[in-house]
């Protein structure tokens, strides 16, 4: 086989391969699918028809039948920019071009008889007079393809300028040698770019999907938080509060949390999701309080043994608000870490705690921090039933608790702080 021959054959063997690719793909289109179709399709013919004639078999005898593959081809050849800028989803700029380009194929048809932009002979095909007709056509298309990259690479978040310089650079590199050296390579040129343009613009589709889902999630995460608060607010608010709690535990939280790493204890689970989450979360450790009866919750006075154990329900109730709130909404991951914090904060170091009376490091961690800031801002905090104590007696009655009713780790780190708090 010649030099020429695996060319062509190299050609229509890639082309082939991106029509299967295109046909069995399910990220496009049904009308992208078509533009991709007649562009490889274009592509595969235009190059079978000019091996046709550059074989180096030439016989006389088939001059008729070259005549008519030639006209063909070089009919379509102006078109293969433009329907592949069709496949890129520029289908305007693609039909006005096809229309202006309708008229060279007209022309090509009508002026092949009589040899006016090529001939066969005896010894084989030659140049017309009119050949500059069909190279003018060919530039304008080649002209035509770059500037709509340009406008297709525009509308892409994450173009690439060098990519679309190395396709222009191949296409280039294949029309200069048939054009002046008559070395017949521009096919394979022309189907190297093709799959160039068809990854280089599917890479692009996927990239802007990418950040449009980063995006979206985003601002997922943004409405759930300001649900998250807004919710957690109500329910402050209806406890007498104004607020200021649920901002100052999850600013306490988040300090415990990172002094904790920082310290490098329970490095295995601080990571940066684990506080992100957690300082989200907080607000909502209280939220069993909206199934709580207002005579117990605004009771000015100390609660009876029977309101207290009452109002001890709002922990339990609180995880079941929870996940009947966020289910469906996030992750269950997501979903069981809110859930902890609400459900277990009242529990206690020593396993005296509710609801379910758990000891030490069976307390999730999330909910071992939200009890030291939830009590620290309960004692310095005006309620309904007791007034605020100063602070140097809640880090006090804090230290006196260690070991008892919170993390003796936790507890010394938020003693460290007493600055920050």
């Amino acid at each position: 086989m010649t030099f020429y021959t695996n060319i062509i054959l190299l050609t229509e063997l890639l082309m082939l391969t991106m029509l299967v690719h295109v046909i069995n793909y399910s990220g496009f289109k049904r009308k992208q699918k078509i533009w991709y179709v007649l562009t490889f399709s274009a592509i595969m013919l235009c190059a079978a028809a000019e091996f046709a004639v550059h074989n180096g078999h030439y016989d006389p005898s088939f001059k008729g039948l070259l005549t008519v593959a030639t006209a063909i081809q070089f009919s379509i050849a102006p078109f293969l920019g433009t329907l592949f800028i069709g496949a890129l989803g520029l289908d305007k700029h693609a039909m006005i071009m096809s229309a202006v380009l309708a008229i060279h194929a007209v022309f090509e048809l009508v002026a092949a008889p009589y040899g006016l932009v090529f001939s066969f002979g005896e010894n084989g095909y030659s140049r017309g007079s009119l050949f500059l007709v069909y190279e003018a056509f060919y530039v304008l298309s080649l002209v035509f393809l770059i500037i709509c990259m340009v406008i297709v690479g525009r509308r892409f978040k994450h173009r690439d300028v060098m990519t679309i310089v190395m396709i222009l650079v191949v296409l280039v590199a294949g029309i200069i040698p048939m054009t002046f050296f008559q070395i017949n390579i521009t096919y394979l040129a022309v189907a190297i770019s093709a799959c160039l343009c068809y990854i280089y613009y599917n890479d692009l589709v996927q990239q802007d999907i990418q950040a449009e889902l980063v995006l979206n999630q985003r601002k997922m995460t943004k409405m759930q938080e300001h649900m998250i608060f807004g919710l957690a607010n109500l329910i402050e608010n209806r406890d007498m509060e104004t607020g200021e709690h649920i901002v100052r535990t999850r600013e306490y939280v988040k300090l415990i949390a990172e002094n904790t790493r920082k310290e490098g204890y329970y490095t295995d689970v601080l990571d940066d999701k684990f506080i992100s989450c957690l300082e989200t979360l907080a607000p909502m450790h209280d939220i069993g309080n909206i199934l709580i009866p207002d005579s117990i919750l605004k009771k000015p006075g100390r609660l009876t043994p029977e309101e207290f154990e009452e109002m001890k329900k709002h922990a339990s109730l609180g995880g079941d608000v929870i996940k009947g709130v966020l289910n469906g909404v996030t992750d269950e991951e997501y979903l069981q870490f809110a859930s902890d914090i609400a459900m277990y904060h009242h529990e206690r170091w020593d396993g005296t705690g509710y609801p379910k009376g758990l000891k030490g490091e069976e307390i999730p961690l999330s909910a071992r921090i939200m009890a030291l800031a939830d009590v620290f801002d309960a004692l310095i905090s005006e309620r309904c039933y007791k007034a605020p104590i100063p602070k140097e007696e809640a880090f006090k009655i804090i230290e006196q608790e260690s070991g008892t009713h919170f993390d003796p780790v936790l507890t010394r780190i938020f003693l460290e702080q007493k600055d920050e708090f």
